[in-house]
């Protein structure tokens, strides 16, 4: 927005008298309608006074008032964005101070909500993902009534289950967590998303600064922890047992919920988490799988790969 002070100045340059621009200006100023209540609570002003200040009264009037002429907050036009003027009298002078305007305060509500949800290696699309854009089909009722009971009870107090999502390729499990993420965070609850192929490769690369175990104790206490595409990541005896084993075990103790997504239901789970390059250790994939089961519910959701 253009200084008021330019404003004023190329008004008064129009080829009409200085004196005329002046009583048209002061006239269009004395006619608005917030004005004219600003004056008649303040009878005090005297003329004199009113006219000492029309250059305020003119910053007052030009300007949007809680976003009744902005369309957003990144389209504000007032001279401070995001900010409203309100007008004030303190003795016989009309003063301009400015409040933060409902976009603003929506905006910055949006992005304290958005540092809720955390995530590690996850596009952009599952981030912003939203239930409005999920469409209807009957296959995946059932998968999103158990969410929506999920998140209705997570209004009064968290579950101590999440939910294992497994099915084809496509189906939308990963952006079922995403939407989840942005419904949970409207109720001040966190959430920390990992594609859990580069969570194995973060963790190794956590050993050589010695960042593992304040990395884990942020996945073992998040409010809400979604492990994406689980049985997808390079298998590794090491991570299953030090990292993975070590997250549910203490989510589980402590009634915290996880959300899983795999193209693998728990047996086929088991097995891929079994084999290993010394052989097969079933005995530890099946402490995972008791595990997964403690702190979530199965869950296989159907449909077709929308990524065809």
């Amino acid at each position: 927005m253009k200084p008021i002070q330019s404003n004023l100045k190329a008004w008064m340059n129009k080829s009409e008298s200085f004196k005329e621009n002046y009583q048209k200006m002061k006239q269009e100023l004395l006619q608005d309608p917030e004005i004219k209540e600003f004056l008649a609570i303040h009878p005090e002003l005297g003329q004199e006074e009113i006219d000492k200040n029309l250059i305020k009264l003119y910053e007052f009037k030009s300007q949007s008032k809680q976003c009744d002429h902005c369309a957003s907050f990144g389209e504000c036009k007032n001279m401070i964005q995001g900010y409203s003027p309100i007008l004030q009298v303190t003795g016989d002078e009309i003063h301009i101070r400015y409040e933060k305007c409902h976009s603003r305060l929506l905006a910055e509500k949006e992005q304290e909500q958005n540092k809720l949800i955390q995530s590690l290696y996850m596009p952009k699309e599952i981030l912003q993902a939203r239930f409005s854009d999920i469409d209807n089909d009957s296959s995946r009722t059932q998968v999103l009534l158990k969410i929506f009971d999920f998140l209705e009870q997570a209004k009064h107090e968290i579950p101590k289950k999440g939910i294992y999502l497994h099915g084809i390729f496509g189906v939308g499990k990963t952006f079922l967590l995403g939407a989840l993420a942005n419904e949970l965070k409207k109720y001040n609850i966190s959430s920390t998303i990992i594609y859990m192929p580069e969570f194995v490769r973060e963790m190794k690369a956590s050993l050589k600064d010695d960042s593992v175990n304040e990395k884990m104790d942020l996945f073992k206490t998040t409010d809400i922890l979604m492990l994406d595409d689980i049985g997808a990541e390079m298998h590794s005896a090491w991570f299953r047992d030090e990292i993975l084993s070590s997250i549910l075990q203490y989510r589980m103790m402590e009634g915290l919920p996880v959300f899983f997504t795999s193209n693998y239901n728990l047996e086929q789970l088991q097995t891929h988490l079994a084999t290993t390059r010394t052989g097969v250790e079933t005995l530890k994939a099946a402490r995972i799988i008791e595990r997964i089961q403690q702190v979530s519910d199965i869950m296989h959701v159907q449909g077709y790969n929308r990524r065809k």
